[in-house]
């Protein structure tokens, strides 16, 4: 009888660790595995849950061959792959101190195209945009955007999809200013850009790309998640690369709104042609931003 006893006892010690660790992992009341088994099911409920979050993005509208022949491009960017089912910023914490991102860390071929301060307001880059499906993140400056046609022009670049996020109130080069300071310019725009859209950006690019521990600590008080730099900077023509001669994958692509004035009689709307040109011919595509972070 004692040695039944003791026997059981032996094996219920054994077995509920296991069992523990599995009810930690899938969340179920009942039943028990090996612990090989048990990594299993964790794995397959993630691919799970990440298959059905994919599932149930609506499908991405399908190129236009015409519409990319008519803006100049040979033919449509390749649709970007399914993005990951966690976004890197679900690891912030409200308040706490923001990612600090120059490439987005994916194998995926694909880039993101960023576009600043908001002086260019042309119309006809709308209908680029509305035209091609071009999925784009915007970094505004208050003082910038609201001159001339003013955020009603960003509005309709908002209304396809595309994100909206703060590049401070006035464009100073943040490192010049003292922590208060700074912290008007992030907040400041957080808070307009909020009244306006509805919700205060994830995502921050300080001016020039210029920042220093005070500017992190604002930003991560001011509700920003991530603080978004560059890997490739657009010119008239092409783009110049801060590393090697060439687009790696999850590269963050700088533009500005920026005319004929300050790009040498060139649109933004062939600026922008000749960067997609770019991008494909290195065998990328462009995918959304916030998708990832």
């Amino acid at each position: 009888m004692s040695t039944t006893v003791s026997g059981l006892r032996a094996a219920l010690a054994t077995a509920l660790p296991v069992c523990a660790a599995t009810l930690l992992l899938t969340g179920l009341l009942s039943g028990c595995s090996s612990g090989a088994d048990a990594g299993a099911d964790a794995g397959k409920g993630e691919r799970t849950r990440a298959s059905e979050k994919a599932a149930a993005r609506p499908p991405a509208p399908a190129p236009d061959a015409d519409a990319y022949r008519r803006w100049g491009l040979d033919k449509p960017l390749a649709p970007p792959p399914a993005p990951p089912a966690r976004k890197l910023t679900e690891s912030v914490q409200a308040g706490g101190a923001p990612l600090l991102v120059r490439r987005v860390p994916t194998r995926d071929k694909v880039v993101f195209v960023t576009i600043d301060d908001g002086a260019e307001k042309d119309p006809e880059f709308v209908k680029m945009a509305e035209d091609l499906k071009l999925p784009l993140t915007m970094f505004l400056t208050d003082d910038i955007a609201r001159a001339g046609r003013g955020y009603p022009y960003f509005d309709r670049l908002h209304a396809l999809g595309n994100g909206v996020h703060n590049h401070t109130l006035g464009h100073p080069d943040l490192r010049t200013l003292d922590p208060d300071a700074q912290r008007r310019q992030i907040c400041g725009q957080q808070d307009a850009l909020a009244k306006r859209y509805g919700a205060r950006p994830a995502l921050f690019r300080p001016p020039y790309g210029n920042y220093n521990d005070a500017t992190l600590a604002a930003a991560g008080g001011c509700g920003v998640k991530a603080v978004v730099l560059w890997e490739a900077t657009m010119q008239i023509n092409d783009m110049r690369y801060a590393q090697g001669g060439r687009l790696r994958p999850g590269d963050i692509v700088l533009a500005h709104f920026r005319g004929p004035k300050e790009l040498k009689g060139t649109s933004m709307t062939r600026m922008t042609a000749n960067m997609l040109r770019s991008i494909q011919k290195q065998g990328y595509t462009v995918a959304r931003l916030e998708d990832y972070l």
